[in-house]
């Protein structure tokens, strides 16, 4: 039986997530993957589909929504892969209860703001030129360490190539 993993999508949830095909088609033979529209979990409305507008709702209610809403989902142990504002909805609910083997989390900036850190294997990476990654003193403080990909901004997640490198490091774990 194949261990699970879920991937929570980033703040477009899945209309703009093609891109995540990448890392199925390069874990599929060695997790059961479930895939989770943050949108979805945080009932969103998209209209308008603007990222202002979706990140007003995220914070706003949404975060904490979507993390109930996973948690009620998720009982058993999961390795997590998540994206930007799913990798805050995986650190909130892994402060709560949720159960995970490993968690990857990309892009994953709104961490900046957290004081307190779940107990496991966190990995965490992000795009060197992100103005919005949390500042060295946070991750020191955190007792963790990033993965800063040069020359990349927020988004750099959505490549292939990207993929293929988080895959690698995920199946090695």
């Amino acid at each position: 039986m194949k261990q699970r993993l879920i991937i929570l999508s980033d703040l477009w949830g899945q209309q703009k997530s093609q891109w995540v095909e990448h890392y199925q088609k390069l874990l599929e033979d060695f997790f059961d993957i479930t895939f989770y529209d943050c949108c979805e979990l945080g009932k969103i409305n998209k209209l308008p589909y603007e990222e202002k507008a979706l990140h007003k709702q995220f914070v706003a209610e949404g975060i904490d929504t979507a993390v109930k809403n996973l948690l009620a989902a998720e009982p058993e142990k999961v390795t997590v892969l998540a994206f930007s504002i799913g990798g805050a909805i995986a650190w909130k609910a892994a402060m709560q209860s949720l159960r995970f083997e490993s968690m990857h989390l990309v892009s994953a900036t709104r961490l900046r703001e957290e004081e307190r850190k779940p107990l496991g294997r966190i990995s965490l990476y992000y795009g060197k030129e992100d103005s919005n990654k949390p500042d060295q003193s946070w991750v020191s403080k955190m007792n963790l360490r990033t993965d800063l990909i040069p020359e990349a901004g927020h988004g750099f997640y959505t490549t292939a190539e990207f993929a293929k490198y988080l895959s690698g490091k995920i199946l090695n774990n």
